[in-house]
């Protein structure tokens, strides 16, 4: 009963298992041209479970390479992921990927508001 509730609870908070980061990190990782994956973030909505990666390629591929490659990755996660309904893949040049390089420290939350830029 304990781990029954335990898991709906998780579910109200969004709480997604850690083994379907670690898998989605697995699938991705055999996609041809993705260097490295520097966020995966996996939510529940409703019924239906999402996720959103950043990857990183190679900084010398052109805007359409690295869209075609964020398409395959897509396509492998929601054929290789049965219980996934959808993915967003957001695509970084190797050596600059992941959050911290798209903070923007004028805008966090605690951050005085001048708006002036």
């Amino acid at each position: 009963m304990w781990d029954a509730g335990k898991s709906v609870f998780s579910r109200m908070l969004d709480g997604v298992d850690p083994d379907i980061v670690d898998e989605i990190r697995q699938i991705v990782s055999q996609v041809k041209d993705v260097k490295d994956i520097t966020e995966v973030r996996v939510r529940w909505l409703g019924h239906r479970l999402y996720a959103e990666v950043n990857i990183a390629v190679d900084s010398g591929l052109s805007v359409k390479e690295g869209h075609e490659i964020a398409v395959n990755v897509r396509h492998t996660m929601l054929h290789g992921l049965d219980y996934l309904s959808n993915a967003v893949v957001h695509v970084d040049p190797l050596g600059a990927s992941g959050e911290i390089f798209h903070r923007l420290p004028e805008h966090e939350l605690n951050a005085p508001h001048d708006n002036s830029h």
